[in-house]
């Protein structure tokens, strides 16, 4: 009897350790994605919930109902991201806004070129307009703080008083007043310049992975009276306990081109996703630009979103034919200021 019990308790070890050793390689395995990705989720039950893809959808039908569409429509919002990151980029979404190529932008406050932006509004003030709010800085030399004093946020600046450079550092160093403060004083600093914004975004993402980050989002975009951008993959935030507010509009459908893809595939990536698009509510974001000396300094040893790509971006959407591909394939182009009806 001994005998068997020292066999049992020698199996029992093997299979704790064994059990160990997969959890530790589960854990190493997801917390090296998360890391490769970039996916700053530090929240156990947050990446539980992204593992499992437990997105959430809108209600379509009260959707397209609310916006005069039927529920087999396909609504498409077209929306260039980082206006007034340089000229190169401005005139890009410019000349896109006029053609009819775009059909939403959404503005940096935090660089230079905002004058730019807020001149074209003063002459074309039914594009619709959102802000893109900033919390990082990754182009390697072309850098950027926030648009309040260093000594307001020094939780989302480095030591040379530039905001981080990755949503990482972001995430783990951001103060959530500070960060209110911030993003505050970006939507204050686009009104106050004249804009009149339909919604806030978030640039690189940097705003969706924390949950108490993305609920100070979404507070700050009701009490602006402002939508929300939600892309599917962050709408696993929102559960029996953290109801998904009016002023967060889920985007079903996003899509914007996957880092690593290649210049010779980008055409393609873009035809595939209209002729793939469902009945429902999607949004392509495209980043604009022109094959320039100033935007190939600024995307220095950054492939993903550089200057080929958004001179490809610019070259494709206002292309005759894209757009009668989304005439074959009976897409409705819509925009944020027509969201705002949902609210």
């Amino acid at each position: 009897m001994s005998s068997l019990n020292l066999q049992i308790r020698i199996l029992t070890k093997k299979i704790i350790s064994s059990l160990m050793i997969f959890i530790t390689v589960i854990i190493i395995t997801l917390i090296s994605y998360f890391h490769y990705n970039q996916l700053p989720i530090y929240d156990v039950n947050l990446a539980v919930k992204f593992i499992l893809n437990e997105q959430k959808n809108n209600d379509f039908d009260t959707v397209s109902e609310t916006l005069g569409y039927k529920p087999t429509d396909k609504l498409l919002i077209i929306h260039a991201d980082d206006l007034g990151l340089c000229e190169s980029v401005n005139s890009a979404t410019f000349e896109s806004f006029q053609s009819g190529s775009i059909s939403s932008a959404s503005v940096m406050m935090t660089t230079k070129e905002i004058n730019e932006v807020v001149s074209f509004l003063d002459n074309n003030k039914n594009y619709d307009m959102g802000i893109h709010l900033t919390v990082t800085s990754e182009w390697k030399y072309h850098k950027w703080g926030g648009v309040l004093n260093k000594n307001d946020i020094p939780s989302i600046l480095n030591s040379k008083n530039h905001l981080y450079w990755n949503k990482r550092k972001f995430t783990k160093n951001g103060k959530l007043d500070e960060i209110r403060k911030e993003l505050q004083a970006q939507i204050d600093l686009g009104i106050s310049m004249g804009i009149n914004p339909s919604h806030i975004d978030s640039h690189e993402g940097a705003l969706f992975f924390d949950p108490d980050i993305f609920k100070l989002y979404l507070q700050i975009a009701e009490e602006n009276d402002l939508l929300a951008f939600v892309p599917s993959q962050a709408s696993v935030h929102f559960d029996e306990n953290f109801k998904k507010p009016k002023h967060a509009i889920i985007i079903d459908q996003f899509h914007m081109l996957p880092e690593g893809t290649e210049i010779n595939q980008i055409k393609d990536y873009y035809f595939n996703v209209i002729e793939n698009l469902s009945p429902g509510l999607s949004q392509i974001i495209v980043h604009l630009g022109k094959d320039e000396k100033e935007l190939r300094e600024i995307t220095i040893d950054h492939p993903n979103f550089d200057y080929r790509w958004r001179q490809l971006d610019f070259d494709i959407f206002n292309s005759d034919e894209f757009k009668n591909h989304l005439k074959k394939h009976d897409i409705k182009i819509i925009n944020w200021k027509d969201l705002k009806k949902l609210i």
